[in-house]
């Protein structure tokens, strides 16, 4: 069965050159031109994952990101231009899994849609529950706790948490963390580990901007501590 991808990008000359690109690797493309044609074709369809342009008409990319990801956990990749770096901020803060930026090469948008999509696969192989202080993980549900009451987490965060639970208080670079969770096989750019982190201490940690659990570990990375 083949995987679908919805492609949402204004731009029509750009839809074309990824639609053909998506189509020639052997994915179904669902297009929409427009937040509000997104969110209305996200009602009949559901892809598996979202490419999404944040410069879109009407309705920003960054309001498709936080509705999508309000009810689902589908990988999302959000396309923005060079400069604009903290269009990429704030993507991640919405819920994006990823990010592209224009101009960009087919080949590596190719290669990080197929990275998600194998993080996105269900893992059977290991459902033991995993336990670090307060925070209690069941991979078979899906579900963190955190003294005894449920956390909301995408599915990138909850991949982040397994990964330092499972360490074991041990440090995970950035560079551990890119290729073990969003399938890089080369460094990237930590940014998108250091904005989940950010987000990941909002939902699990009683001050924020003084963690007790996940704490940072300069010039080597992060740690889940007890």
């Amino acid at each position: 069965m083949r995987r679908s991808v919805l492609l949402v990008e204004d731009d029509s000359a750009i839809r074309m050159v990824l639609r053909v690109a998506l189509e020639d690797a052997g994915y179904e493309v669902l297009e929409a031109a427009s937040g509000e044609e997104a969110l209305l074709l996200r009602i009949d369809e559901a892809a598996d994952l979202l490419i999404v342009d944040l410069r879109l008409p009407g309705i920003h990319g960054l309001d498709v990101v936080r509705t999508v990801r309000g009810s689902s956990r589908v990988p999302i990749i959000i396309l923005t231009a060079q400069a604009e770096s903290h269009d990429i901020v704030a993507g991640l803060e919405a819920g994006a899994d990823d990010y592209v930026t224009k101009p960009f090469v087919t080949g590596e948008l190719l290669a990080r849609i197929a990275a998600q999509l194998r993080r996105a696969a269900p893992d059977t192989d290991d459902d033991a529950v995993l336990v670090c202080g307060p925070l209690e993980l069941s991979p078979d549900l899906g579900a963190l706790l955190v003294g005894g009451d449920p956390v909301p987490l995408t599915r990138t965060e909850f991949k982040v948490v397994e990964e330092l639970m499972a360490a074991r208080e041990r440090v995970l670079s950035r560079d551990h963390l890119l290729k073990q969770v969003w399938g890089y096989e080369h460094a990237g750019d930590g940014r998108v580990v250091d904005n989940l982190i950010y987000r990941l201490r909002s939902k699990i940690e009683a001050d924020p901007a003084s963690p007790e659990h996940l704490i940072t570990v300069r010039g080597f990375g992060y740690r889940l501590k007890a």
